[in-house]
């Protein structure tokens, strides 16, 4: 039971880590909290679904066709989102900024956005669960005494892939150093040669595409509906307190933490308590440290 759990819980934790590394990285660059980011992976998984249903590929069980949709699905998904959360800055933050708008009102206007964005899903989709899922329900494989899907091995890869890449990406790129450059300080990147607003807007199509992997690749395990991201950014931003807000490493740790945790808790009483469990594991963290698993201060956040 225990080996399942954890396995379960790896599988959660991963889909939270892709989030809040997209979190993550938007923040370094913005400084405020994007809390459309969970809309925007809500948009994946819709849009992939919407690619599936007009090609008509899930109707092939097998065969080109069936693989020529999923990737068609998955690219549009994932610049589609990308394409979203440039959008985003460049209508609604960048004007912002340019005023010198205080960090309350970026909040609100992502609040903002985030409403206006789900209640649009709504209008074009229904409020009714739809799903990807296609064909026959098939036994997974037994590992160390628990069970897998394949489709949970998809998920574990891809996530554990791009969390791996993103890390390479910020540590070894010239685009990436760039990055931890504006976080650090952009008066003294322009200074330099950087254009800072080039590198959020950088910085939104990366992060807003991790989410729209993460939406695409959850929506292989569970259903869809518009309200799914509102539950995912709760559980990005949690993940990336716990890691240290800022950090790479720690976003990926704090979200397989987070999701070992919950499925180990609701084991113990019920369901229904998932999302208390990881709020009261963020106020523990917030009391006894601060700065989360990887000790990142509040003044001196680090990609």
């Amino acid at each position: 039971m225990y080996k399942q759990l954890l396995l379960n819980g790896i599988i959660t934790g991963s889909i939270y880590a892709l989030i809040a590394l997209g979190f993550a990285l938007i923040y370094q660059t913005v400084k405020f909290f994007h809390f459309a980011h969970g809309v925007v992976y809500a948009v994946g998984a819709y849009l992939a679904y919407s690619v599936l249903r007009i090609a008509h590929s899930p109707s092939t069980s097998s065969g080109q066709a069936g693989v020529f949709g999923w990737g068609i699905a998955v690219v549009v998904g994932v610049v589609g989102t990308a394409v979203l959360g440039v959008l985003i800055d460049l209508l609604v933050y960048r004007p912002l900024r340019k005023r010198k708008a205080p960090n309350l009102v970026f909040l609100i206007a992502s609040f903002g956005v985030f409403i206006l964005i789900q209640n649009l899903l709504q209008l074009i989709y229904g409020a009714q669960i739809l799903t990807m899922r296609m064909g026959p329900v098939k036994e997974g494989h037994h590992f160390l005494g628990a069970v897998i899907t394949n489709v949970q091995i998809l998920i574990l890869a891809v996530s554990m892939c791009l969390c791996v890449s993103l890390w390479l990406f910020v540590k070894k790129t010239r685009l990436g150093k760039a990055m931890r450059a504006v976080a650090d300080d952009p008066l003294a990147a322009s200074v330099v040669g950087i254009n800072p607003e080039r590198i959020i807007l950088a910085a939104f199509a990366i992060g807003s595409a991790l989410a729209g992997t993460a939406g695409i690749l959850i929506s292989l395990e569970t259903n869809i509906a518009p309200t799914m991201g509102m539950n995912a950014i709760l559980k990005g931003i949690i993940a990336s307190i716990i890691g240290g807000i800022g950090s790479i490493p720690g976003a990926l740790f704090g979200g397989l933490f987070l999701g070992i945790a919950e499925n180990i808790g609701i084991w113990k009483i019920s369901a229904g308590w998932k999302d208390c469990i990881a709020f009261a594991i963020l106020i523990v963290f917030l009391l006894i440290r601060p700065g989360g698993i990887m000790g990142v201060k509040p003044h001196g956040e680090r990609l």
